[in-house]
């Protein structure tokens, strides 16, 4: 076994120095010094996380070396890590309850860590020992213990912790057993149990399915994850287990203990770059429940922000404009777009802007009359340093609204923005040449804020058109109401790329028209 990283968090707020006193000598009224010693009983280096009860107040200091501190209780915490031959190595993670009252030292001794296990009745195909990540926190200090933590993972076999019965302690771990699917088990407990760990069953179990489909992404690689979120905060928060580091298209299964679970994507750059990604909504999952997450189906359309009339103005964020819809707003990638307002025929304002290294970019151009406007959007995708694949879908998006508009009224615009859902597409998001496609079709609206007069709109109307020829010529869809949504039937070429309009209307006039280029691909 080959050492990648350890478990390591510090509170936000908390100071952290690297080895010297974290408070002044005029305040300090103690000193702390803590030895660490390995399972064979020599001194090891290890860096001591030191954590104030109840303030929270962190430190971190080298071991053996003494910190300045004032009188009180504090957590002295850490993973001792030993080398081994080949490669091989184990960690022992341990804590203590110390009272600092002038000079104090504690030592915190490998030999005193039990072996922490775990058993699953695991298929035939799981054939090594299950992987271990681990760390103990300072369970009632903070509404969210994993801050104040210190942990490693290790193999079972490795991988040990001191017990502690202290109600100031917790301990959380993660194991995973590998095979064809993964199974991953979570515990937290109060204090360090003498006999730390647990055994599982498969039948109670739940399943979290991964479907990552390719060709709407600026990359290729993803690498998905996913961690423990507990409702109620503890040693468990923040584990987590990577699924599968791998280029798309691709599908993985994970079978994980009943609880509450964030999913994950980090897509990486051929240079090394996170370059999108993001956390689609926590889900939590009963004994024998199945859920699948989807990153990347087309298509990849506007997900935030309608237009926004006050302040005598028209004001436009272009946030989120091109994203994935199963991921939500933080699963959008930067884009350089083109606004203009319209009165009539004439512009009242045009700016390019991009929301790429910076905060949300903002269009607002004064209003001085009540009238009918037109605002459009015209976005790309944009990612300076990185070279797009050749044929990436949803590379652009516009949007236009026509509208009314009162500068002596505060409101959100009467607008809408669509989602497109193509169904019956491949994982590289195509449809079979000259077929027909079924397109799930969503016109929605979001509040944008509590201080915007937010009114309820009705589509009175929804329109759809394909196109096969990057936009040149439109064809009319033959569109169904259906629900809460619509159901568009799309002909499709025997090549090539599909893009998709929307038209929505309501009973005032007001209109909303979204087009998303490359919406999916033939093949």
């Amino acid at each position: 076994m080959v050492r990648r990283r350890s478990l390591a968090f510090a509170g936000v707020a908390a100071l952290v120095p690297l080895v010297a006193s974290a408070v002044s000598a005029q305040a300090a009224s103690g000193s702390l010094a803590v030895t660490t010693l390995g399972r064979h009983g020599a001194k090891v280096a290890t860096t001591v996380t030191v954590v104030a009860v109840p303030s929270g107040q962190t430190y971190s200091v080298a071991s053996g070396k003494r910190i300045s501190l004032p009188s009180g209780r504090y957590l002295a915490m850490t993973d001792i890590w030993e080398h081994g031959t080949e490669g091989l190595g184990t960690d022992t993670i341990g804590a203590q309850v110390v009272q600092v009252s002038g000079s104090t030292s504690v030592t915190l001794d490998a030999r005193k860590g039990k072996a922490v296990k775990v058993s699953l009745d695991t298929p035939a195909d799981v054939t090594e020992a299950p992987r271990i990540s681990a760390q103990v926190c300072a369970g009632t200090v903070s509404d969210m213990p994993s801050a104040f933590s210190a942990g490693g993972w290790n193999y079972q076999g490795s991988l040990y912790a001191i017990p502690n019965s202290s109600r100031l302690l917790q301990f959380g771990y993660m194991a995973r057993w590998t095979g064809h699917d993964s199974y991953v088990a979570v515990k937290n407990t109060t204090g360090i149990p003498a006999a730390p760990g647990g055994s599982y069953k498969r039948a109670s179990l739940a399943t979290m399915r991964f479907s990552v489909r390719s060709g709407t992404q600026m990359a290729q690689q993803h690498d998905t994850a996913l961690q423990a979120t507990p409702k109620t905060d503890d040693c468990t928060t923040d584990l987590m287990t990577e699924v599968r580091d791998d280029s798309a298209p691709y599908s993985a299964t994970v079978h994980v203990t009943p609880g509450t679970w964030q999913p994950r994507d980090d897509i990486i750059a051929s240079n090394g770059d996170d370059v999108g990604g993001g956390f689609p909504k926590v889900r939590t999952l009963r004994a024998g429940q199945s859920f699948t997450q989807s990153f990347g189906r087309a298509a990849w359309s506007p997900m935030h922000y309608l237009p926004m009339i006050g302040g005598r103005s028209v004001t436009f964020i272009p946030d989120a404009l091109i994203g994935d819809p199963d991921v939500g707003v933080n699963g959008a990638d930067p884009t350089k777009e083109t606004v203009v307002l319209k009165k009539g025929g004439t512009t009242v304002k045009k700016q390019t802007l991009t929301n790429w290294g910076t905060g949300d970019a903002e269009f607002s151009a004064g209003i001085r009359s009540a009238a009918w406007y037109d605002l459009s959007v015209d976005a790309h995708r944009y990612r300076p340093g990185i070279t797009f694949p050749a044929g990436m879908l949803s590379s652009r998006v516009t949007l236009d609204w026509h509208f009314k508009a009162d500068p002596a009224k505060s409101m959100v615009a009467p607008g809408f923005m669509t989602r497109f859902l193509p169904t019956g597409l491949n994982s590289r998001n195509q449809a079979a040449p000259s077929s027909t496609t079924t397109v799930d079709v969503s016109a929605g609206r979001g509040s944008q804020g509590p201080d915007l007069r937010f009114t309820q709109v009705t589509a009175k109307s929804v329109r759809v058109w394909s196109s096969a020829d990057g936009g040149r010529t439109w064809k009319a869809a033959t569109v169904r109401h259906s629900g809460s949504t619509w159901q568009a039937s799309v002909h499709n070429p025997a090549s090539g790329a599909v893009a998709l309009r929307s038209e929505v209307t309501d009973a005032a006039g007001d209109r909303s028209v979204e087009t998303v280029y490359r919406a999916y691909a033939i093949g």
